[in-house]
């Protein structure tokens, strides 16, 4: 699910945002934040302090500042969630009562940094200094959902924020639709039939509090996507970052389809600085078969913002899908300097660093996607694709090198296969893998029998000629040795022979 968590709204004073970043973005402010030089108060009814909104202004200008660059880092994160803080303490000192919006702001600035445990504690501090503020409090459900995952009791606590802030809470409405999205439940209530009409109303609702509010028009999208693919029985998981499937299918509702992608275009032209709607148009692309047009969207994502995680993930799925494996190499590389024990991320760095193999970096490529494919088994040892690609790894390429060591490859290779049988064969979304390694593992045993009885008839070859050899050598020496044959005894029946010291008969005289 491409969730819009990160899209909270900064808080202003008497200001408009032109779309702030961070991986969601920020549309327009919709709340805004009083000031003493108005006549406002805070939302608990103090008046703001002259030099406690003449600090807000200063931190809101910076904070908008780096939103612009895109410059974010844990220096400036706390140095701008520190001037927000200083301008609560000095509304505290002014009149004994927080400053709940600069709180709220300097959490929003700690979370540009994923410092989320700094975000959380002044989240908490300004629903401490006003009990009624809806946006902290929507904030905090969300965080404790990253923690425990449970759909349900997040999704009851943002509906109670929502009735609290009497539906004018764009940033709960937003996020409370992404996880009805999610969970999908076919249970009515009063607010719908189920989880995906109560998700587009909720859309609805925030538009309606602001039809310039980013997140808003990019959840619809989404929820288009959605009802797009479910028409072919598909449904997203919480997982970061894109399998290709190859094509929307027949069985992808076109009309959805082509809402979603009128609702991305619609919201580019409303404000095209807005990273999260170029990832969610390429998602669109995906399914509409436009790779080229994708690759174009989750560059653009990428580059509007530098720390866009799914974004950098979805830009490397697709440059692996058409074996563009350099880019999906550093792709996947920028995610992990981002979330460096991200599995899919090791798991897509493994398979772009295997694709990339040639004769001129063979053994290093070999080694380093072992190297991610070992980090993938400590981070989740349980998940089954790990072993697939290492048995690929190991049948196509690491039994390829020194002869010596093809056949021990070859069985390990079989023995990862089966591995990954072992722990695939329950889940229906690996039968075609399961049936793949199957059959791979019967290969590789044919072929070692095959090299081994080769091996065997060929050594037993050589022995019998080491032994004919042996045998001969022997005979040549024995040979050698053996004294020389005795001269061979006189015939009796023949005449002796003639001596050669007496005289010659005479031949007989004729008559």
């Amino acid at each position: 699910m491409n969730r819009v968590f990160s899209s909270v709204v900064l808080v202003g004073l008497l200001v408009e945002l032109a779309g702030c970043g961070g991986g969601g973005g920020s549309g327009k402010a919709v709340e805004l934040a009083p000031t003493e030089r108005s006549g406002f108060k805070t939302s608990s009814g103090v008046a703001v302090h002259k030099e406690a909104a003449k600090g807000f202004d200063d931190a809101l200008k910076a904070f908008v500042e780096h939103d612009k660059a895109f410059d974010w880092n844990e220096a400036t994160c706390k140095e701008v969630a520190g001037m927000f803080a200083k301008a609560s303490d000095v509304q505290q000192s002014a009149t004994n009562r927080g400053f709940p919006s600069a709180l709220y702001n300097a959490g929003l600035s700690y979370s540009r940094c994923e410092m989320q445990g700094d975000a959380q504690k002044q989240y908490e501090a300004a629903l401490s200094a006003d009990k009624g503020f809806h946006r902290a409090a929507a904030q905090l459900a969300l965080y404790e959902f990253q923690k425990t995952q449970n759909l349900d009791s997040t999704i009851e606590k943002l509906n109670q924020v929502i009735r609290d802030a009497k539906f004018q809470n764009a940033d709960a409405l937003v996020g409370i639709a992404a996880l009805q999205m999610e969970r999908q439940s076919d249970s009515s209530d009063s607010d719908g039939k189920n989880d995906l009409e109560r998700a587009v109303k909720n859309i609805q609702r925030a538009l309606a509090i602001d039809d310039t509010f980013m997140p808003a028009f990019n959840q619809l999208a989404i929820y288009y996507l959605e009802q797009a693919k479910a028409k072919a029985g598909r449904k997203s998981g919480r997982k970061a970052g894109l399998v290709i499937s190859g094509a929307a299918g027949k069985n992808v509702d076109q009309q959805m389809l082509d809402l979603a992608a009128l609702v991305t275009s619609q919201g580019i032209a409303k404000n095209p600085k807005y990273a999260s709607i170029y990832n969610t148009a390429g998602l669109i692309q995906v399914e509409q078969r436009n790779y080229n047009g994708a690759v174009k969207s989750f560059k653009k994502a990428r580059e509007l913002d530098p720390k866009f995680f799914e974004a950098d993930m979805n830009y490397a799925a697709v440059n692996l899908s058409f074996r563009g494996f350099k880019e999906a190499e550093a792709a996947y590389r920028d995610a992990l300097k981002l979330k460096p024990k991200e599995y899919e991320a090791h798991l897509g760095l493994a398979l772009a660093l295997r694709g990339a193999i040639d004769d001129s970096n063979f053994d290093k490529n070999v080694a380093a996607a072992q190297a991610e494919l070992d980090e993938c088994k400590k981070l989740d040892g349980d998940r089954p694709e790990t072993y697939y690609n290492e048995a690929i790894l190991t049948q196509e390429y690491r039994a390829k090198g020194e002869p010596a060591a093809a056949v021990p490859m070859l069985k390990k290779a079989a023995d990862v296969y089966r591995t990954f049988v072992s722990k695939a064969s329950s889940n229906d979304n690996f039968a075609a893998a399961v049936k793949r390694s199957k059959e791979r593992t019967q290969d590789i045993e044919d072929t070692i029998k095959f090299v081994e009885e080769g091996e065997a008839a060929k050594k037993a070859d050589d022995e019998l000629q080491k032994q004919a050899a042996a045998e001969a050598k022997a005979a040549a020496e024995a040979a050698k040795k053996a004294p020389p044959p005795p001269a061979p005894a006189a015939d009796k029946g023949a005449p002796p022979p003639a001596d050669k010291g007496a005289p010659p008969v005479p031949a007989p005289k004729k008559k």
